[in-house]
């Protein structure tokens, strides 16, 4: 899922890669209209394994892609909208961040 995630954070920067970018991109930018979903299912895999490097970027992707959708949530959802804000900022390093974890994760 990590490297799912990344893609969907990379889309914009991953065309750039020699032979692969183009389909990579079009693969982020395809995955990127299921971001809700992708991100929920980042953020409960990456609570259920808090304690490794794995759920830590699962959860810090899931945080990013759900931004705008967390003003549902009542009381903390304003807390988690703006932490994600600030991590937005650092989007596409976290997105090849999980790109690697994730490829790593598979040998």
């Amino acid at each position: 899922m990590n490297i799912i995630g990344g893609l969907v954070l990379c889309a914009g920067i991953i065309g750039v890669l020699p032979v692969l970018g183009g389909f990579l991109e079009k693969a982020g930018k395809f995955l990127g209209g299921f971001q809700v979903i992708i991100g929920i299912v980042m953020m409960v895999l990456g609570l259920l394994g808090i304690f490794s490097l794995q759920g830590i970027v699962a959860f810090l992707v899931g945080v990013i892609l759900l931004t705008g959708a967390f003003h549902v949530i009542p009381g903390l959802g304003k807390y988690l909208e703006k932490f994600g804000t600030w991590l937005g900022g650092f989007q596409t390093i976290i997105g090849v961040i999980a790109i690697v974890i994730g490829i790593l994760g598979l040998l």
